[in-house]
């Protein structure tokens, strides 16, 4: 049948067009209609998108919003806070681990009352590594003193962007707020969104910046202090009035909502009520699968059922009346909590709608606890109905007979526990003997002897065929060619990246020797607690019963930007030189989450958070050096390598491996190549990582105890190639060479230049 456009879309009194788009659109969609002065960002996913089609419309000339690429997440949340305290609109989007590397900085910008948004794109709490929604991200953020708006669609996270902004700044508020959505659900699926035509209508209905009040750091003729030290009472006086405006903001955001249903015909009631005029048994659920459940309550009412459905659309602060007059006539609820509170018997929102019952005097309606779609599991029809009938059965009984318990598990069967496919690798494999090491007593350098290559083939790899990565990725290729210098067992530490994503999917694994997988920014740290365990215990002699042939080399393996968020921590295991190897693959990029910009991103190329446009040309700073960087922590052993030269990279690998067992901690980089994102052929890679070498962007050099030695200089080879070479062979610079962006392309030159001129005179002087 025909659809009658005109009862199907919310009629106001203001503008409107109609879009299909996913919630990360149409949050971008809405910051760049306000148009923000700063977003400070870090890429994880599913929130990654925002900050995309915002730079996205930014190189087009649509907004003006001054995007900022952080160091990781808690560097983000120092960036908004920063911006907020200096007068200005602060923006933000973070999911899941990247909330939680940021929640110190929470309760400071609500303590100290410095407004702003940030969108929450819900995802699972690792560990086990999951990227998928559900609210365990969320609940962390109760306690911070954010106000949060909860969105059940695409519609929602438009409007509640809008609306966020306006509860922030409001003078009875003045708090920084959450919009909270669902990862992948709501945050990737697109949907019809009507949103305002005009972003002058939009701006005017958030109204002109208020005065920001007591501080602005930028006002010269009132300097303040910020965050400064309390003693009680003044703290709890501060407390109390951080408190009352959390309350003040449930009738603040009522009012609100008002104003923008009569501008829109879109309505975000403090709770959304179905079919709750009657109701005997009830669902509550939050966000997405709140749509779903209303299907559900349709069927029910068609059996005779007297069934309902409540969703929140603010659950900070907590709207406690509105679901005790909700409930109370309802004979028995189900609420579904997307997270565990663990040993609380329920989820957040269970306990919190109980203590809303039992402090309004409801001692009657029973009420069940289930924490359901964990991990992003789907939330069905079937689903909602097995919700209700814990509900139906309960009122049956008279009595909960289940009161807490989860739902859409299985508990597991020991008899069907998983047994090895691989059997562990055998030492005398691993250990050749046709590579050795020895240090000359005098010059205390290494002289590495290594066979030809061929001869190498013969030992196993050390990751096994069957990975998920992507054709032509060139981390399996640099890495395996590496550890070919690497003699006996190792210990493997991966970073969140490419690289640990493709080989570790539950149940299977590519891993044969031991593996660990620790946070994007926590590896070093992390294996450097592994280390001094296997030196303590062996020193008092627990690992004698293993029967060790030899002593493990320690490995972690970094990239995919993780020395940006990570450099602190591997900055840290350097100055405390413990004995173990970090090896970055250096993709150019934040591969796994889409192509982001890295700070190890040279300037001028394209990723998704620095497109090319009218008014961009690509990233518009410098790439980091990391190896300069490490060096200068005067770490025994530093190199750089590429597959496009393998001896040079297995005769570093031995290098590496004798520092590690004997010195101290190594550092070393390869550039590898990602064809998906740089935009190149599959079988490119090796040849387009050589021209980097060539073209003197990625030199090969080392420095031992300080001293720079290049181990290949092309220009002494005559094979040195103009930089413009190598940037033909990638799609994601090949903007570079048109005249509209040569200004970009001559600093990019100059600076490739300056750092290879500074090399070649390291590598002459010892003293450099």
């Amino acid at each position: 049948m025909a659809i009658e456009i005109n009862k199907e879309i919310p009629q106001g009194t203001v503008e409107q067009r109609i879009v299909y788009e996913s919630g990360n659109e149409m949050a971008a969609y809405a910051a760049h209609q306000i148009n923000y002065h700063i977003m400070g960002y870090f890429p994880i996913s599913p929130s990654t998108e925002v900050a995309q089609f915002l730079d996205m419309m930014k190189a087009n000339g649509q907004h003006d919003i001054k995007l900022i690429p952080a160091d990781g997440e808690h560097g983000s949340a120092g960036i908004c806070y920063g911006a907020s305290t200096a007068g200005g609109r602060v923006f933000n989007a973070t999911s899941a681990n990247g909330y939680l590397y940021m929640l110190e900085q929470m309760p400071v910008q609500s303590g100290t009352r410095f407004p702003m948004v940030m969108n929450l794109v819900c995802r699972s709490v690792s560990g086990p590594l999951n990227i998928h929604g559900d609210h365990s991200d969320l609940y962390y953020a109760l306690n911070t003193g954010w106000p949060i708006l909860m969105c059940r669609d695409p519609q929602a996270v438009y409007d509640m962007n809008i609306m966020a902004l306006k509860l922030a700044e409001d003078a009875e508020v003045r708090l920084p707020v959450i919009v909270a959505s669902d990862g992948y659900f709501t945050s990737h699926q697109k949907r019809r969104v009507q949103t305002f035509t005009k972003r002058e209508d939009v701006q005017a209905f958030i109204g002109e910046q208020p005065p920001v009040g007591f501080a602005d750091t930028l006002d010269r003729n009132n300097p303040i202090t910020v965050g400064p030290y309390m003693n009680e009472p003044d703290y709890i006086n501060n407390c109390y009035q951080q408190s009352m405006a959390m309350y003040r903001a449930e009738h603040v955001f009522d009012r609100i909502r008002t104003e923008y249903a009569e501008l829109t015909g879109r309505d975000y009631p403090i709770l959304d009520l179905y079919c709750m005029e009657d109701a005997e048994v009830a669902v509550f659920l939050m966000n997405s699968a709140s749509e779903i459940i209303k299907d559900v309550v349709d069927q029910l009412r068609a059996q005779g059922i007297k069934a309902g459905s409540i969703a929140p659309n603010l659950i900070r602060p907590f709207p406690q009346k509105a679901i005790a007059e909700a409930l109370k006539n309802v004979k028995a609820v189900t609420v579904g909590d997307r997270a565990d509170s663990y040993g609380g018997h329920g989820g957040n929102m269970v306990n919190e709608i109980k203590a809303a019952l039992f402090t309004l005097g409801n001692h009657d309606t029973m009420v069940i606890s289930r924490i359901y779609g964990l991990g992003g599991k789907d939330f069905y029809n079937e689903d909602g109905h097995a919700l209700f009938q814990f509900a139906i059965e309960a009122v049956e009984k008279g009595k909960v007979e289940v009161p807490f318990d989860y739902y859409g598990h299985s508990v597991g069967d020991p008899n069907r526990t998983m047994k090895r496919v691989l059997n562990p690798m055998k030492y005398e494999e691993l250990n050749t003997g046709l590579i050795t090491v020895k240090q000359d007593e005098e010059t205390k350098k290494l002289n590495v002897r290594i066979p030809p290559l061929r001869a190498l083939t013969k030992k196993p790899k050390r990751i096994a065929p069957g990975h998920g990565a992507c054709p032509g990725c060139g981390i399996f290729s640099g890495l395996e060619l590496f550890f070919k210098g690497i003699e006996g067992d190792i210990v493997a530490l991966f970073h969140t990246g490419c690289a640990m994503v493709v080989t570790t999917g539950y149940p299977y694994s590519s891993h044969k020797a031991t593996y660990i997988h620790n946070l994007f920014q926590n590896g070093a740290a992390t294996m450097s607690g592994v280390v001094e365990m296997f030196w303590e215990r062996k020193r008092r002699g627990e690992l004698d019963a293993y029967n060790l042939p030899a002593d493990f080399t320690f490995v972690m393996i970094t990239g995919d930007g993780g020395m940006d968020i990570g450099m602190g921590p591997a900055i840290g295991a350097a100055l405390r030189n413990h004995k173990m190897i970090i090896l970055e693959y250096d993709n150019e990029g934040y591969m796994n989450t889409g192509a982001q910009l890295s700070y190890s991103t040279p300037m001028g190329h394209r990723t998704s958070t620095s497109n090319v446009g009218s008014k961009q040309g690509g990233k518009v700073f410098h790439h980091k050096d990391t190896a300069q960087i490490m060096a200068a922590t005067h770490i025994p052993y530093v190199f750089t390598g590429s597959e496009a030269f393998p001896q040079d990279l297995v005769r570093k690998g031995a290098k590496a491996q004798w520092y590690a067992q004997n010195e101290g901690l190594v550092y070393g980089k390869i550039l590898i190549a990602c064809p998906l994102n740089w935009l190149s052929e599959d079988e490119d890679g090796s040849n387009i990582v050589g021209a980097a070498v060539d073209s003197c962007f990625f030199p090969l050099y080392e420095v031992e105890h300080g001293v720079t030695t290049i181990t290949y200089n092309p220009e002494d080879k005559s094979k040195k190639v103009p930089l413009s070479e190598w940037l033909t062979t990638m799609g994601k610079t090949k903007h570079m060479t048109k005249p509209e962006y040569e200004d970009s392309y001559k600093e990019f030159e100059r600076e490739v230049e300056r750092r290879w001129s500074m090399l070649k005179a390291k590598h002459e002087s010892p003293y450099l």
